[in-house]
């Protein structure tokens, strides 16, 4: 295979050619770097006509750019450590999954065998792991039949689009956030779209008083029309939230209020200006905010205002001045539990999913219980959990019941209510630590030790990229490497301080790196010292 370099950290060539965006010519190849290279050579939508064909010839036969970058324009992942198994990660607009559809996946992952599973992500979305390359052509066009997509997932491509995942059923939802978010879904999905970012984008609406979205580049948070307090409620911008291993920012205000109907014009129109302006030199300064800070807020904000009239015409309406005032003000609730919805007489079901793990037997299991009990549809939240809604009064007993409640408890412990974690190094070459296998051991043991006044949020991630969002946590928790009686072995740094309210704030390390034995211990003390947590009585 041709050596492509695909790390998180690369690229150092001076010359800013841009790849090209819908209706642009592409630039000329000599002097991007080798990711922008092969993104310019072939864009990896232009595979899916070919997938079949490529899969026939077999994965090693694929150059390294096809197999490590283009396959992911079809949310196709190959995985090193777990070489001829792939990933494919789904679209799932705010969360919303059907029972059909939860059926169709948990076959394919039956079909694997020991080696297949589902993960829940931090963008309330499906991965789904152990897959042949053969398999993927029945796959994407049995999810094309059931109106699924994993179309542009992953790589440098706008991510899923995520929501309040109680929208439309939430008695505290200012705004539901469905429509919003499938609007603008289908405006990047369309065929004048953006094909080829910088880098990745995450986008989100916020519908409630507790939507938390600043770790987005783009976040839409409902605000008062800033002349007619009489007027619906709309949008403020925020810009340029991001975590990874060089820099973590959460979103700040763009000085703009949009009308919900703007949403999806404003951020095709950010994009495409994000696609000609981003940093295609260095990977690592590339994300939305390197841009914001680049140009100074005032030249970008001006910049992207000019994009959307551009894009939507002369005679649209301009988008608001505004002081970033917005209606979130409280850190996310976790939803579990059995909660009365605005519609009378229903609820939804909250259950807890132990590190946002499931197994094909579950996910059929899931998938019934939402078709008998609720109203056949499901919500993934970010906290990797999931909600069975629409349930009327009546069935609430019977749900209740039910054996997979024993397993996804309807009211887990504090620590397990709201602990987050990445795949960890089981499936991911990054990480340097099991990040599931350790956080449930590690809470399993700290339930037993102490008690705890109310629900403390843990993030856990593998590696310095974040993927698990460690600085969102009241505690954080990242894998890494220290010395123990002279040897170098498996640790996790702590993170501590995380808050998700009025007055956010990122975590921020706490001490050295802890090894993973000592873990317990040293996370009672905190949890005793920090979050007023009492230790059990010896048995």
């Amino acid at each position: 295979m041709n050596s492509i370099d695909t790390s998180v950290d690369t690229d150092t060539d001076t010359h800013t050619a841009s790849a090209p965006a819908s209706g642009r010519s592409a630039p000329p190849l000599e002097g991007l770097s080798k990711v922008e290279r092969a993104k310019a050579e072939l864009c990896g939508l232009d595979l899916a006509p070919r997938l079949a064909e490529l899969a026939a010839a077999g994965w090693e036969s694929l150059d390294e750019a096809t197999l490590t970058i283009r396959l992911k324009w079809l949310g196709i992942f190959f995985r090193p450590v777990t070489p001829g198994r792939f990933m494919v990660r789904l679209r799932l607009p705010n969360g919303v999954i059907r029972a059909e559809q939860l059926e169709l996946l948990a076959d394919a992952v039956d079909r694997c065998g020991e080696h297949g599973s589902a993960d829940i992500t931090t963008r309330q979305n499906l991965q789904l792991r152990g897959l042949l390359l053969e398999d993927m052509p029945p796959l994407l066009e049995g999810m094309e039949r059931v109106g699924l997509t994993s179309r542009q997932s992953g790589h440098d491509n706008p991510r899923n689009i995520t929501g309040n995942p109680l929208a439309g059923l939430d008695p505290e939802e200012l705004i539901d956030t469905r429509p919003l978010v499938a609007a603008i879904q289908a405006r990047l999905l369309a065929d004048d779209g953006p094909r080829n970012l910088p880098r990745k984008f995450n986008v989100a609406v916020g519908g409630a008083p507790d939507s938390f979205v600043l770790h987005n580049d783009l976040a839409f948070l409902p605000a008062p029309h800033p002349q007619d307090p009489a007027a619906p409620l709309g949008f403020t911008v925020m810009v340029g939230g991001f975590f990874s291993a060089q820099r973590n920012e959460l979103a700040v205000p763009l000085g703009l209020w949009l009308r919900a109907d703007q949403l999806p014009d404003f951020t095709l129109a950010l994009l495409r200006h994000y696609d000609i302006h981003g940093n295609r030199v260095q990977r690592n300064k590339s994300r939305l905010m390197y841009l914001v800070d680049g140009l100074g807020l005032v030249a970008y904000r001006d910049a992207v205002v000019a994009a959307y009239r551009e894009l939507a015409g002369a005679s649209s309406q301009a988008p608001l001045p505004h002081d970033g005032h917005h209606l979130v003000v409280r850190p996310p609730r976790d939803g579990l539990g059995l909660q009365v919805q605005k519609q009378a007489g229903l609820h939804w079901a909250g259950l807890h999913v132990p590190m946002g793990r499931l197994d094909a037997a579950t996910m059929v299991e899931l998938a019934r219980l939402a078709r008998t009990y609720g109203s056949g549809e499901l919500r993934l939240t970010e906290a990797q959990n999931v909600l069975i809604v629409n349930v009327p009064t009546d069935r609430l007993a019977a749900l209740e019941a039910e054996p997979l409640l024993e397993r996804f408890r309807l009211e887990p412990g504090a620590l397990q209510a709201e602990a987050v974690s990445c795949t960890g190094s089981r499936y991911c070459s990054f990480a340097l630590i099991p990040t599931k296998r350790t956080a449930q051991a590690v809470i399993d043991e700290l339930e037993k030790r102490l008690e705890l006044p109310e629900a403390v949020r843990s993030h856990w991630t593998g590696c310095p990229n974040a993927c698990g969002q460690p600085y969102m946590g009241q505690i954080g928790l990242m894998g890494a490497k220290a010395r123990q009686d002279g040897q170098m072995v498996e640790a996790a740094k702590i993170f501590l301080g995380g808050r998700l309210d009025h007055d956010p704030q990122l975590a921020e390390l706490h001490g050295k790196a802890v090894p993973l034995s000592e873990l317990p211990d040293v996370l009672e003390g905190l949890l005793v010292e920090h979050f007023g947590a009492r230790r059990r009585a010896a048995p």
